[in-house]
């Protein structure tokens, strides 16, 4: 873990800080794929057993194919290899194959059996040409397996970026728009879904519609706030997807990028294929229309409840006492959290206990239409909550309180940038105030990443090999400087 510029080392607010940092570091190892395939998978004789429910008869089984994408789903598939490999390993243990396609940057290399190919740089989350390649191989191996092979998908959050075989009439340049334009408007994670699964051939259902094993479980680390099936990664393992053409170009024109001159091609194709004036293939239940689709069972491993939970565990071996409050539904803008989180740090500054909040959601943010700046959700929460703070007179409206607020994406990753999110205390307000530095033009123009940059608070810790949505963390202590 780094962090920029961090407090005077005798400052009330450099512990507050580091404090803040465990935690959210501690609910992002909660999360980890290592540490929820271990709770959540093991061998019981002939069975591999899975969660409560789902149990797969080894000895019935030809192959285990191994397919997926996402931030974690390196990670999962790594895991998983290593457990069939050295706790699992029987004469009897049906081979693996896989193929995956992960970001850059998540530190896998790959594993006998098993292809991680990159399909996207860090900092990006647009579909590739990279991913469209590495798609096309994962619906070759699902598309030609055996009625007594299983099939384990990895899904977490990033794939859908990953996961790309646009329809035909759909380029990967209209992909790239949707995602862009649609994230650029303020769109949260289940509009974008819904429209990109009416677009593609893999999402949707369409992973599934292709194989033909006898058998497809999804391991899933969730990063949409309420678990959504068919919203995480845009649903490649769920058959009766709520996803509609007409649903799609709703989403659009509430978002008014129905006339946007680079979508144009996209809306007229939803157009037709609402109309019935082009083949629907998620009619299709098999890719050659002669049988059933596979068994599937859809499994969630985590979510960001257990990030939030596992934070909450390291804040009270700290000597925190606690509140928590976790989304389960999109959130909205980013400033509209930024009030609930200044409200929450207000608690926290006229009573204790408690003296620490933690968050888990995602807000959005709608970038300007000229020149935005770089930035995050997270960085540019933080700095919402900077900005609403002083003006409601902090710090010398609690002059023996210290307060710090830290939020970080589990993924590592936070917007086009190498940060994860931001921290402010009492000294980043101190620095701004010295410097004559408003926060409200960088907040205008999206541009926290740099205000951080100059002021100090940047979270950088790399890509986590994991992804369920952002945790965010206050905290507060009486006492001098």
């Amino acid at each position: 873990m780094l962090w920029q510029r961090l407090p005077p080392a005798d400052s009330v607010s450099r512990t507050l800080v580091r404090d803040a940092l465990n935690i959210w570091q501690a609910g992002v190892t909660a999360v980890q794929p290592d540490t929820l395939l271990r709770n959540k998978i093991h061998r019981d004789g002939r069975w591999l057993c899975i969660d409560e429910d789902c149990r797969v008869d080894l000895s019935q089984t030809r192959r285990l194919i191994i397919v997926g994408a996402g931030k974690a789903s390196a990670a999962m598939a790594s895991r998983f290899r290593r457990l069939a490999e050295q706790e699992w390993a029987t004469p009897d243990f049906p081979p693996l194959l896989g193929w995956i396609n992960t970001p850059a940057g998540t530190g896998h290399e790959a594993v006998p059996d098993i292809q991680f190919h990159v399909a996207r740089p860090v900092g990006s989350n647009l579909p590739t040409h990279s991913a469209l390649e590495g798609t096309q191989r994962i619906l070759n191996l699902v598309s030609t397996a055996h009625p007594d092979d299983v099939v384990l998908c990895m899904i977490s959050g990033g794939g859908s970026a990953l996961l790309v075989a646009p329809q035909p009439g759909i380029t990967l340049a209209d992909k790239q728009a949707v995602a862009e334009l649609v994230s650029a408007a303020g769109g949260n994670i289940r509009q974008l879904n819904t429209i990109r699964s009416c677009l593609s051939r893999v999402k949707g259902g369409g992973l599934a519609r292709q194989c033909r094993a006898g058998r497809m479980i999804a391991l899933i680390i969730s990063d949409v706030l309420g678990d959504p099936l068919d919203i995480i990664a845009s649903g490649p393992t769920v058959l009766d997807n709520s996803g509609s053409y007409r649903r799609a170009v709703v989403e659009l024109e509430q978002l008014d990028l129905l006339e946007h001159p680079q979508l144009h091609s996209v809306v007229q194709w939803l157009r037709a294929a609402e109309q019935g004036r082009q083949a629907d293939p998620r009619q299709n239940q098999s890719p050659s229309g002669s049988g059933p689709p596979p068994k599937i069972d859809n499994i969630i491993l985590g979510n960001i409840s257990d990030a939030v939970d596992a934070a909450g565990v390291r804040a009270v071996e700290l000597g925190y006492q606690y509140l928590m409050q976790t989304a389960r539904q999109p959130e909205g803008d980013v400033r509209d959290v930024a009030l609930m989180a200044c409200s929450a740090m207000e608690r926290l500054a006229q009573q204790a206990p408690p003296d620490c909040w933690i968050s888990g959601g995602e807000p959005t943010v709608k970038l300007p239409a000229d020149n935005p700046g770089k930035g995050g959700r997270n960085q540019q929460l933080a700095l919402a909550v900077l900005e609403l703070l002083s003006k409601r007179g902090w710090p010398e409206v609690w002059p023996d309180n210290h307060l710090v607020f830290l939020s970080g994406g589990t993924d590592g990753e936070d917007g086009p940038t190498d940060a994860a999110g931001a921290w402010i205390s009492a000294e980043t307000l101190q620095s701004m105030r010295r410097l004559s530095c408003s926060p409200l033009p960088y907040l205008d123009r999206a541009d926290a990443y740099h205000f951080f940059e100059r002021m100090g608070g940047l979270i950088v810790s790399g890509p986590t090999g994991t992804n369920v949505g952002d945790l965010r963390i206050a905290l507060s202590r009486k006492g001098s400087a």
